[in-house]
């Protein structure tokens, strides 16, 4: 687990990777620094900087939660490359975490100790002023409130899997990934459990630099959280004490729990809102099997259409990869890449040199053509199993088609009879099930991050799923042509229940001639939110409601001869909260009621997806 959440840098060096040893021979450590903030908290910092630099350099710039007490794999790599390419590398830790003084804060204060570190780090007298932030996950989405500071010496960055740090960005009321379509994202809980630490050992604060450095040789300070079957923990109720009845330590979990998606507290601390300008120059790494590639995808859009400065629209660029959140540096060389059990092909792709590149254009004013030979968009297709580029994203040749849900009144399960239909169906008018919030639909794949192995990420075969009761399913005929869709994908279902509030999933698969039906992306819904996310109006027995859930996202190609499918049902468990359906709180309730739930697909009630696809050349 403590290997997941430390993200891309805790990986496994290869044979011809780097040592501390050869580390020592180009660099000058200045480890163990205590960075004064404004509030007179201090934070542990190392800096690594080129022995032979002829002048003032650069500094690349990663501030984590985790512990990097042992520097090594593609961390150690990324220090030793960067001194080697004459730049200083600074890891530092969080306050509140580790050696860093003061009380920890989800998202390590960007506003404030994010800027005070960029200004110390300007003034230093091997300093050429210019410091670009790198990092994945925690330590990439700091990196979105600082931009929004314009500190005058950030003059790039690159954030990856960054979507932990939006707040609100156009459709997305994600707050942080804590939510999606309103329902509670459970690998914050489970994330939570081993990192939030209210009570922890700390040294005097009178010690020696040299005091610390020896200390940190015996005591890591890196917290031994006992195992959790989260499976099984995950399951208890009332919600909001999972973390305690686990044994952790105290936090913000059952704050965090209360707060619903439309709370003006997501406005304070460190999240990014869209109502904020940008102003850094940016390389986004993004990948299809993230928490949150919706929301980073829109960000992304979001800059480069709305950020005051023209250099900083300009200067926007972006990758997505066919990963898992922060796969990119395990992603195996010159071999397939194997996500979940689907088999995306070779998607090699050298990160380090093209990080190398921006930093140097960027840090440097290196002309070594960058802007000429980058594409603004870089994104890989699933299914056709190649890099493809684009100066937009989505590519500006897409176009919409939208595809209808219909059936003859039975699409339960795998063996039902929904269809999937460019045009509208004449079939029955609805279809019903029963969702129990007690026996939930599992999830297997998606969109997966950090919860401790609950549930899988990546690409599965669904049929096990599929042959579920409470799981319409509806399929289209097979292809006649390659369909690639490129860009979003928005449900639209008609809907309803004789519950008071109840959730809605859906689920695009691709199902091979052999009925193999691998995941795509999924979405989830709770009707509750329909009029927005600022208010919860419960819903009324019998009345039909127009739901929009939030987009999916992808690029990937279906092949002549598969077929398209759409699940739609009521839980993706435990990936998401379970809605208990009472119309309560869920978080502090025990128990749930079922509920019959009805998804309309008539001339008046057309549910359907519309999707972008990208033209077959």
């Amino acid at each position: 687990m403590t290997l997941i959440l430390a993200s891309l840098f805790n990986v496994a060096m290869a044979k011809d990777d780097p040592t501390l040893a050869d580390l020592e021979k180009i660099a000058i450590s200045d480890t163990m620094v205590m960075m004064p903030m404004r509030d007179g908290m201090r934070l542990a910092t190392d800096i690594y900087r080129p022995k032979n630099a002829k002048g003032k350099v650069p500094l690349i710039f990663l501030k984590t939660p985790y512990d990097f007490n042992k520097l090594e794999g593609q961390q150690l790599k990324m220090v030793y490359d960067a001194v080697e390419r004459g730049y200083a590398y600074a890891i530092q830790n969080e306050r509140g975490r580790f050696y860093s003084e003061g009380e920890w804060e989800l998202l390590g204060n960007p506003r404030t100790d994010g800027y005070d570190a960029l200004t110390w780090f300007a003034d230093q007298d091997w300093s050429n002023g210019n410091v670009g932030t790198i990092g994945c996950s925690s330590s990439a989405e700091w990196q979105l409130a600082l931009a929004a500071q314009n500190h005058p010496a950030h003059k790039s960055m690159v954030p990856m899997s960054a979507g932990a740090g939006i707040g609100r960005v156009d459709e997305f009321y994600e707050q942080g990934n804590w939510y999606k379509g309103g329902v509670h994202q459970t690998l914050f809980s489970t994330w939570l459990y081993w990192v939030q630490q209210g009570i922890r050992p700390q040294f005097p604060s009178n010690i020696t630099q040299e005091q610390r450095q020896m200390l940190r040789k015996i005591y890591d300070l890196n917290p031994k959280m006992p195992e959790v079957d989260w499976k099984k923990q995950l399951k208890t109720l009332p919600s909001i004490k999972w973390v305690e009845s686990a044994g952790g330590n105290n936090g913000p979990t059952e704050e965090l729990m209360t707060r619903l998606p439309g709370d003006p507290a997501w406005e304070q601390g460190g999240l990014y809102h869209d109502d904020e300008d940008f102003g850094v120059p940016a390389f986004w790494f993004n990948t299809w099997f993230d928490v949150s590639q919706g929301p980073n995808l829109a960000l992304f859009n979001h800059v480069r259409a709305k950020a005051s400065d023209k250099i900083v629209r300009d200067n926007q660029y972006m990758m997505v990869a066919p990963t898992l959140h922060c796969g990119f540096f395990r992603t195996p060389e010159n071999e397939d890449l194997i996500v979940g059990e689907l088999n995306v092909g070779d998607a090699t792709y050298n990160y380090n040199d093209l990080i190398f590149d921006w930093f140097d254009y960027t840090l440097k004013g290196a002309k070594n053509n960058f802007v000429k030979k980058t594409p603004h968009v870089q994104y890989y297709t699933m299914g056709k199993n190649r890099w493809e580029t684009a100066d937009s994203w989505p590519p500006a040749d897409v176009v919409k088609m939208t595809m209808y849900l219909d059936s003859a009144g039975q699409a339960n399960s795998l063996y039902g009879n929904g269809t999937l239909s460019a045009q509208q169906g004449e079939g029955a008018a609805s279809d019903s099930f029963i969702y129990d919030p007690m026996n939930p639909v599992p999830s297997l794949g998606g969109g997966v991050c950090c919860n401790g192995g609950a549930s899988d990420g990546g690409s599965f075969d669904q049929r096990a799923i599929e042959a579920r009761a409470d799981v319409l399913v509806f399929s289209s005929e097979p292809l006649e042509k390659n369909v690639q869709v490129t860009g979003s994908v928005w449900p639209t279902l008609f809907v309803s229940s004789d519950a008071k509030d109840t959730d809605f999933t859906v689920k695009l698969v691709d199902v091979y001639p052999d009925g193999t039906a691998y995941n795509v992306d999924d979405t989830i819904f709770r009707a509750r939110y329909r009029e927005g996310y600022d208010k919860a109006i419960m819903m009324n027995e019998g009345e039909v409601y127009e739901l929009h859930p939030t987009p999916m996202s992808t690029s990937y190609q279906f092949k002549a001869g598969h077929r398209m499918r759409v699940e739609v049902s009521s839980s993706k468990f435990p990936q998401y909260m379970r809605n208990l359906n009472t119309g309560g709180n869920n978080y502090d309730e025990t128990e749930g009621v079922t509920a019959k739930n009805t998804l309309y697909h008539s001339a008046e009630h057309p549910s359907h997806i519309v999707l972008e696809v990208k033209p077959e050349k």
